[in-house]
C-alpha cells in the first residue's frame, strides 16, 4: 500500500456512516422502547445483559453503564451460561440479549430455559424477523443501512448503534428513577469523580493543634511563627472565647511590610483582616474549590456553629486528596 494513502478520507467516511446509523435509530424509539424501559424499571431483580463476540463486548459495557446509573445489572457470557452460569440468573431478573443478526446460536440455545423459568426477555437486534426478535417479550430494533467496514463483515456501525441504544435505555432509566449525582458517586467511590462528589471539607481539613491560631494580643512576629509552623500560609486570630476575630495571611504580611510596620512591637489585631471567607465542615470539598477560585484565595478556615475555628486547609490539601 502506498505511503500516500489518504487515511483521513477513510476515517471521515467511517464517521459519516456511523453518524447515519445513529440518526436512523430515532425511528425505532417507539412503544417497544417504552415497554423495554418499563420492564427494566419494574424489575425486582437484576438486568442480565448478554451477547456473543463483538455484541458481547457491547453488552458488557451496557451492563456497566446500567449498574453505575441506578439499574442493578451484570454481564453473563451466553456460552458460559450454558455450562453453569445460568445459576446466576433468578426468576425476578430481566434478560437483555444482544445480537445484530438475531440468530446467535449461543443465545438461542438459552431461550427455552429462560422461558421455562419465566424470565422476561428483551432482545436488541438488527433484524425484526429474526428468531431472537420473535421470541422476545420486547424487541428493540437497531438495524443499520450499512457497516463502516467496506467488506460488510466487521461489526462497526451496528455495534455503535447498539451501544447508543443501550445508553438511551440507561439514561432514560436514570431520569425515571430520579438518580442524582450523589447516587452516582456512591458507585464510583474510588476514582476522581467519587472524590469530587463525596469528599467533604471535614475529610481533608487539618484539625485541633494543626489549625493555626493566635490571640488578639499576639505580636505580629509571633503570628508569623505560627504561620510558619502550620505551613498553611495564614493564621486565624481569635478572641478570648476562641471565636474568630480575623485572619492574617501572607498577603497581609506583604502589606504590613509595605507600610513599614514594626512586626516586633505591633499587635496582630492592628493589622489583621477582620472579614474573611470561611466554610462549614459539611461543605463538599468540590464546592470549597469553586469558592476559593471565585475569591482568588489559596486557603480557608473551617468554623463550627459558634464561629470557632475547628479546621483549616489549602489548595495543597485539595490536590493531595485528588479533588483538583
Amino acid at each position: 500500500m502506498s505511503a500516500e494513502f489518504d487515511y483521513r478520507t477513510t476515517a471521515q467516511r467511517v464517521l459519516d456512516i456511523e453518524k447515519a446509523a445513529l440518526d436512523g435509530l430515532y425511528q425505532y424509539l417507539d412503544e417497544s422502547f417504552n415497554r423495554a424501559c418499563r420492564l427494566m424499571f419494574e424489575c425486582h431483580g437484576k438486568v442480565i445483559v448478554t451477547g456473543m463476540g463483538k455484541s458481547g463486548h457491547i453488552a458488557n459495557k451496557i451492563a456497566a453503564t446500567l449498574a453505575s446509573t441506578g439499574t442493578p445489572a451484570f454481564y453473563v457470557h451466553p456460552g458460559e451460561a450454558s455450562h453453569g452460569d445460568l445459576g446466576m440468573i433468578d426468576s425476578k431478573d430481566v434478560v437483555l440479549a444482544l445480537s445484530n443478526s438475531g440468530e446467535s446460536e449461543e443465545i438461542i440455545a438459552l431461550l427455552p430455559v429462560l422461558k421455562r423459568r419465566g424470565l422476561r426477555l428483551i432482545c436488541m437486534t438488527g433484524k425484526p424477523e429474526s428468531t431472537m426478535a420473535r421470541e422476545a417479550d420486547v424487541h428493540l430494533c437497531t438495524r443499520v443501512e450499512q457497516e463502516a467496514c467496506p467488506l460488510g463483515l466487521a461489526p462497526t456501525a451496528s455495534t455503535t448503534a447498539t451501544l447508543a441504544m443501550g445508553d438511551a435505555l440507561a439514561v432514560a432509566l436514570l431520569e425515571a428513577r430520579g438518580f442524582t449525582a450523589d447516587d452516582f458517586a456512591l458507585s464510583h467511590p474510588g476514582g476522581a469523580l467519587g472524590k469530587r462528589l463525596l469528599l467533604r471539607v471535614a475529610d481533608i481539613m487539618h484539625k485541633e493543634e494543626r489549625v493555626p491560631r493566635v490571640g488578639l494580643d499576639t505580636l505580629i512576629i509571633e503570628a508569623l511563627l505560627e504561620i510558619g509552623r502550620s505551613g498553611m500560609g495564614f493564621t486565624a486570630v481569635v478572641d478570648a472565647e476562641g471565636r474568630l476575630a480575623g485572619i492574617y495571611t501572607d498577603g497581609d504580611l506583604r502589606r504590613t511590610l509595605d507600610h513599614k510596620i514594626d512586626v516586633h512591637n505591633t499587635r496582630i489585631a492592628q493589622v489583621m483582616t477582620r472579614s474573611c471567607t470561611t466554610v462549614p465542615a459539611g461543605m463538599l470539598a468540590a464546592e470549597a474549590v469553586k469558592l476559593m477560585e471565585e475569591k482568588k484565595i489559596s486557603g480557608l478556615l473551617v468554623l463550627d456553629d459558634e464561629q470557632r475555628p475547628i479546621g483549616a486547609f489549602n489548595m495543597h490539601d485539595l490536590l493531595r486528596a485528588g479533588v483538583i
